[in-house]
């Protein structure tokens, strides 16, 4: 192994990240790279950025600062930036990071063995176009063996949005909605399953809004769940994330027939006001919202509702963030992502005045604590009741197990089941984010 390089990827950000790493990681494995857990004896470290909390690009230029000691120790080090900051910011990073060798787009990493060969003659490689050609279909001739895999794993099926959030940058850096076609991603998720997998996610920026070429013409989100539910081998699919819009009647049908979709589904929401939702362009309104949680919930009674909340965006009163408030109320929410407003530059909403940072944060602080509630409460209702748990990995106790309920819920329990055993088991007790379990079968 002494021959090998070792590739070190620090990953920021979504699921579709997580992706896009480990498709890196075979890209570069057929290189001659093995993965290292650290980047102190690394011979390429990669940077996977996200782009979509405050200050991401700054946050990058102070992490790759902290490379230079490393760079300086080993000149033959090299160091890549992938991912939403290096679409935004290009070769301005290579400006202001000299010591960065490589810049590539989430649509070009498929091209990562070619730029390396420019890197290794000692040029500078940088890609962030948005090509024609589809760069999942070029990864899978990369692999040089079928590694076992976790029993959990992500397939991106969707990238791209056309919604145009007025706060969002996922629009620039990933472009238009692109769909894959039906045979590779079932393709894919076939190798999955033969490497291990039992419970695989769909992955997309807006992923109900799929609409992949199949045999018979282009298929919905449901259509493909439903060609998965055959896959032997395969247990459990999930899919995020979802756009109100997007949720269309076949989809709501599969949540309350098909055995294999779980009762879990995040469906972000961003506010209770209809005057802040057309002011983020959304396209929906707080009714249109609730009319369709109800009928997801006569599809599927025992589905466990997730969301996203923006508070204190451009011009929210306080009349706005009660609204907000109220649906929370109502719909109950068993998980829930919530954030304070910051403003990305290059999005509408960056040139409106914001709210007042002292408010906003007493009303995110207010709306975190009522979602708190929420998600005790519905923990505490497993209490008693029987859930099938996959299990992932050893726990941090003697003969304990830890794996991921169907709503998702952490689990731990005292068994010796082997790592992919899918189990019956009755909740015992709920605890601060996981719940406590024991083996049934």
């Amino acid at each position: 192994m002494s021959d090998k390089k070792k590739l070190y990827i620090r990953t920021y950000g979504c699921q579709m990240n997580v992706y896009d790493s480990e498709r890196m990681a075979e890209a570069l494995g057929a290189d001659g790279y093995v993965e290292t857990d650290t980047p102190d004896d690394a011979d390429m470290i990669l940077m996977n950025t996200c782009h979509i909390r405050e200050k991401a690009a700054e946050k990058v230029y102070s992490e790759l600062g902290r490379f230079k000691g490393l760079k300086a120790e080993n000149p033959d080090l090299k160091i890549g930036v992938a991912g939403c900051v290096a679409q935004a910011e290009g070769e301005e990073i290579m400006r202001r990071q000299p010591m960065v060798d490589l810049v590539v787009g989430p649509q070009t990493y498929h091209r990562l063995p070619e730029m390396m060969e420019q890197v290794a003659k000692g040029e500078k490689a940088l890609d962030t176009d948005f090509p024609e050609e589809d760069k999942f279909e070029h990864l899978p001739k990369l692999r040089r063996q079928k590694a076992k895999r976790n029993p959990t794993a992500f397939l991106t099926v969707q990238e791209g949005c056309d919604k145009f959030c007025a706060f969002c940058v996922v629009p620039y850096t990933r472009g238009a909605e692109v769909s894959r076609p039906v045979e590779r991603i079932l393709r894919e998720a076939r190798d999955l399953v033969e490497r291990g997998v039992r419970e695989i996610t769909l992955l997309g920026q807006n992923v109900n809004a799929y609409h992949g070429a199949g045999p018979d013409g282009d298929w919905s989100l449901a259509k493909l769940i439903w060609a998965l539910d055959e896959v032997d081998g395969l247990e459990r699919i999930r899919f995020t994330t979802s756009h109100p819009n997007d949720m269309t009647d076949d989809l709501i049908e599969a949540h309350g027939t098909c055995k294999k979709l779980m009762p879990y589904l995040h469906l972000p929401v961003q506010s209770g006001s209809d005057k802040i939702l057309k002011r983020m362009n959304r396209s929906h309104t707080a009714e249109s919202y609730l009319r369709l949680i109800e009928r997801i919930r006569e599809a599927r009674p025992d589905i466990l509702i997730s969301g996203d909340f923006i508070v204190g965006f451009p011009e929210e009163d306080d009349q706005d963030f009660e609204d907000t408030m109220n649906l929370i109320r109502e719909v109950n929410y068993g998980q829930a992502y919530s954030f304070k407003y910051s403003s990305r530059p290059g999005t509408p909403a960056a040139e409106r005045a914001l709210v007042d940072d002292a408010a906003a944060t007493d009303r995110l602080h207010r709306l975190q604590a009522l979602l708190t509630e929420q998600q005790r409460a519905v923990q505490s209702a497993m209490v008693g009741q029987e859930v099938g748990v996959l299990f992932e990995k050893k726990g941090r106790f003697e003969g304990q197990m830890v794996g991921k309920s169907d709503h998702l819920h952490a689990v731990h329990v005292q068994s010796d089941a082997p790592v992919g055993a899918l189990r019956r088991v009755k909740i015992v007790e709920s605890r601060t984010n996981s719940l406590k379990g024991e083996l049934l079968d």
